[in-house]
């Protein structure tokens, strides 16, 4: 049994204020001493980096799609260890999830499995009071409990007051108000908020206005109590070392920095629990592989921004590409891949891949039931699994040909073309992947190593 106070902040719809408010919890309480563990719901990599900002430790991401339910709860578990307080930020509105599976993916599917209460954010900058009835429907619309209200954006105190009075018509009590405030603004661009990893003393100023705004605005008592009235959970933590059971310390080194900074904190537990010593490695930073390198993992972020340095670096491109020419396993996924294609958007890069990365106005955004159609260091052909895509570049071509006889495509799913690139040293693809959902990747490429 694992009994961690948790609280899930919801909210009717995207653009609410979840980021803001479950961000501004996490350090609120952070402050006052409370050792908090951050949560987000769904596969995005940019919020859980500001969530590590204000509580201190990783960020992690809770996704049925990708890791299957039957794991939510003991990754919860794994991540909630030390912690006396939990904040799981939700996804898009409360009820969205994948699209065409109901609930499958939700906000409300995590709180269902987790047995946490649901505040909801609640934007009410155009609000008043009809805001009974959109909480009054939320709450009455499935079976969350949901245990109070986050007004976001309010005006004034008068409107502050039209929509406490609103609420309270249906019995939905208000844990607090934030006025609208420019100091805890963060910048965006193509893909959503700028990671955290490449304004780190700008977002750590931005950390620390939420902690200020929604202490002096929320009602962190109420919501601590709220968090302790969630029931002991009946799960085992996730053991990253019992999922991957390999033996041996070869060094794997892992891309980071600001340029990769997309990764699931499991991914490194995974492969030092299958045995391997991983070593970061920054693209922008590092003019060469860690010693002793016997693979590589690049996961995702925005090459696309920092192409002109990651080109500049030509002593670690050709590090790259001589594990590739050694048969060092590699394995990459979206920025990854663009950064062992020969190019992106003209400046150069690894060479690994034979292809072209571009830039492009439209995004390619959404899970992906997948079908990997050649051997490949990431797994053996056949092997099926659920990724996540969201990108805004592409790679000419789209598949096919590395500098390599025995080239294939690393994936096939329904109503697209075969998609990157793959071979039995290489793998390079568009998808993502949660290492806690398909545990055998870690202990196949440290195996390999042997």
């Amino acid at each position: 049994m694992v009994s961690i106070p948790r609280v899930v902040i919801g909210a009717p719809a995207s653009g609410h204020g979840k980021t803001t408010v479950a961000t501004g919890l996490l350090a609120a309480f952070a402050r006052r001493g409370v050792p908090v563990a951050p949560f987000k719901v769904g596969p995005d990599y940019i919020d859980p980096g500001y969530h590590a900002l204000a509580a201190g430790r990783p960020g992690r991401n809770l996704d049925p799609v990708l890791v299957g339910e039957d794991r939510i709860g003991p990754l919860f578990a794994h991540g909630s260890q030390g912690a006396e307080l939990a904040v799981v930020e939700g996804v898009m509105g409360l009820y969205d999830g994948r699209t065409g599976a109901g609930e499958t993916g939700s906000t409300a599917q995590v709180a269902k499995l987790l047995e946490a209460p649901v505040i909801l954010v609640v934007d009410a900058a155009a609000q008043g009071r009809s805001i009974a009835a959109l909480v009054h429907g939320f709450r009455s619309f499935g079976t969350v409990r949901l245990a109070g209200v986050i007004l976001n954006r309010v005006g004034s105190d008068r409107h502050e007051s039209i929509l406490r009075e609103a609420c309270e018509e249906v019995g939905t009590p208000v844990l607090g108000a934030l006025r609208r405030a420019d100091a805890v603004a963060a910048p965006s661009r193509h893909l959503g908020l700028v990671p955290a990893a490449e304004r780190r003393a700008e977002a750590r100023a931005s950390v620390d206005a939420l902690a200020s705004l929604v202490a002096a605005s929320v009602d962190l008592d109420e919501v601590a109590a709220i968090a302790a009235s969630a029931p002991p959970l009946a799960v085992q933590p996730w053991d990253p070392a019992s999922a991957s059971p390999s033996a041996g310390r070869q060094v794997v080194a892992l891309a980071g920095g600001p340029a990769f900074s997309f990764a699931y904190a499991e991914t490194a537990e995974l492969l030092a629990g299958a045995g391997a010593e991983v070593v970061t490695v920054d693209p922008l930073r590092d003019e060469k592989l860690p010693e002793g390198t016997r693979a590589l993992v690049v996961g995702g972020g925005f090459p696309e921004v920092y192409a002109a340095e990651l080109s500049a670096n030509e002593p670690l491109r050709a590090s790259v590409r001589a594990l590739a020419a050694a048969g060092g396993p590699i394995v990459a996924e979206c920025a990854g891949l663009l950064w062992l294609c020969r190019s992106l958007d003209g400046a150069e890069m690894c060479g690994v891949i034979d292809a072209e990365a571009a830039m492009t106005p439209s995004l390619t955004l959404g899970y992906r039931d997948a079908v990997a159609l050649a051997d490949s260091p990431l797994a053996p052909a056949g092997t099926r699994v659920t990724g996540h895509e969201f990108h805004r570049t592409a790679v000419h071509p789209r598949s096919g040909l590395l500098l390599s006889p025995a080239a294939g495509a690393a994936w096939q799913w329904r109503g697209a073309d075969p998609e990157g690139f793959a071979t039995p040293s290489v793998h390079a693809s568009y998808l993502h992947l949660h290492w806690a959902g398909n545990p055998g990747i870690a202990d196949r490429l440290v195996s390999s190593l042997a």
